[in-house]
Parts: C-alpha cells; sequence; structure tokens
C-alpha cells in the first residue's frame, strides 16, 4: 500500500468537497472511508470550514499528518456528487488507488459555461417574482434585475472581488435597477422586484448546512457556516440599503427620478 498516495487521495477528495460546500461531517466521512481502506491502526481527521487535519498511522510505518488550508468556498453540488461516486467504487474495490486519484485530479473548472449560469441567474430572478404576489410586470422587471446582478456578479469574479463586498455590490446593482424601473413604470411592485433579484445570492445553502452539522454536533462548523450565512445576509441588506440611500428612497418624498 503507498500510504502517501492513499493520504494525498483522501485529502484530495476532503478538499474538493469542502471547496465545493459540503457538510463538514460528510468531509470528515469520506476521509476516513478512503483512509480505512488501509486497515491502518490509527486513522484520525478534523474538518474545519477553512481548513482539514488529517493522520494516519501503523505500526509498519511512519506516521503521516497532513494539514490542509482551504481558502476559498462555494456551492457546487456537481463536484461533491462526484467524489462520493468515486470514493464509494475505490471502497468497494471497483477501482485502483491510482485510478481513484486520477479522476479526482480530473474534477474541476466550471460544470457549465459562464453564459449558462448568468442565464440562470436571470431565470432564477423571474421566476422568484410570481412567487412573492408579481405579475407580469414585475417578472420583466425582476429579468432586468437580474440581468444586473448577472454582470455584476462576473465582473466581480473576473476582478476578484472579495466575497462580501461583491454581494454588496450586486445587491447595489439590482436594487438600483428595480428603482430606476419604478420611475418609468409607477405601477410596478419595486419591493417584489429587489425581493426577487437578490435571491440568486440569499444565503439558503450556507444555514441548511449550518443547521445539519450543528445536529450533527459539529458545533464550530455550525457556528462557522451560521456566521457567514449571517455575514451574507448583512451585506445583501447594506447593498440594497444603499441603493435606496442613493436614490432618496428613504427620504419622504424623495428620490432621484
Amino acid at each position: 500500500m503507498d500510504y502517501k498516495l492513499l493520504m494525498n487521495t483522501a485529502v484530495l477528495a476532503g478538499v474538493t468537497m469542502l471547496k465545493s460546500g459540503a457538510e463538514t461531517y460528510r468531509v470528515e466521512e469520506t476521509i476516513v472511508r478512503i483512509l480505512k481502506t488501509a486497515n491502518v491502526e490509527t486513522v484520525e481527521t478534523v474538518v474545519l470550514t477553512t481548513g482539514i487535519f488529517v493522520t494516519l498511522d501503523n505500526p509498519d510505518m511512519e506516521n503521516i499528518s497532513v494539514i490542509k488550508r482551504v481558502e476559498s468556498r462555494g456551492t457546487n453540488l456537481n463536484r461533491i456528487g462526484c467524489v462520493n461516486s468515486i470514493s464509494r467504487r475505490y471502497c468497494a474495490g471497483e477501482m485502483t488507488l491510482e485510478e481513484a486519484y486520477t479522476e479526482l485530479k480530473a474534477i474541476g473548472g466550471r460544470q457549465y459555461r459562464r453564459v449558462i449560469y448568468n442565464l440562470a441567474t436571470i431565470g432564477v430572478c423571474a421566476g422568484f417574482a410570481p412567487l412573492f404576489g408579481g405579475s407580469f410586470p414585475e417578472i420583466g422587471g425582476a429579468a432586468l434585475a437580474g440581468v444586473t446582478l448577472a454582470l455584476v456578479t462576473t465582473i466581480g469574479k473576473y476582478l476578484r472581488i472579495q466575497g462580501f463586498l461583491l454581494n454588496v455590490f450586486s445587491a447595489f446593482g439590482a436594487a438600483l435597477t428595480a428603482i430606476f424601473l419604478k420611475s418609468i413604470f409607477p405601477g410596478l411592485h419595486m419591493d417584489t422586484v429587489i425581493i426577487s433579484s437578490i435571491m440568486p445570492i440569499v444565503p439558503g445553502v450556507a444555514i441548511t448546512y449550518a443547521i445539519r452539522d450543528s445536529l450533527q454536533g459539529d458545533y464550530l462548523a455550525g457556528a462557522a457556516r451560521s456566521m457567514e450565512a449571517f455575514m451574507t445576509a448583512v451585506a445583501i441588506a447594506l447593498g440594497v440599503g444603499m441603493g435606496m440611500a442613493v436614490t432618496g428612497i428613504l427620504q419622504p418624498g424623495g428620490g432621484l427620478f
């Protein structure tokens, strides 16, 4: 057994899952399952939202410990599913360690082109409008606000703007678009357009994973994800508030338009 390759495979699987937004307990379980295929005496792993700590030890080998820092995280269920599939196949003996490592290395990049993501963002914004009581004008307005949201997000990721600021700018752009449309179409329900347009950046997944981690007893990871969700919500509120303040909407009878 190539213990070093085994460790690298397990850590790579864990890092890929953690970067893709998987729950910490699921990452730990995957790493442990891969490492236990070596039938070693000691397998220990601790996964936090920002890093992975793994130790592998046996009487016939030198202790192997790995610390891996994870700086960026997102949500990509496809990558999580790919890692789970490879892990299960390897643990079931359907593939060699070398094949598992090679396939894990091949996981990466975008699942879809940027234009597909942007079209999906616009569609989500428009789709939420009727759920919040909007009619055709609000659906169209939410779609246009979604265009602004997609544009700001694309530019922000290209410039590598930090996540909190990117959420502020995205919400700010969506709010400005809704306010501008309200000035052109007075009958438009601006609040429905704003709420619908910010839904793609609402931290619903982070909140769900925070609850799941907490229910699994991993309170540190749960608290970290809760704080992440809270900061995202603050960024969205700040961006929308700035948009309203800039146009004077918060002032009675005010407004640039």
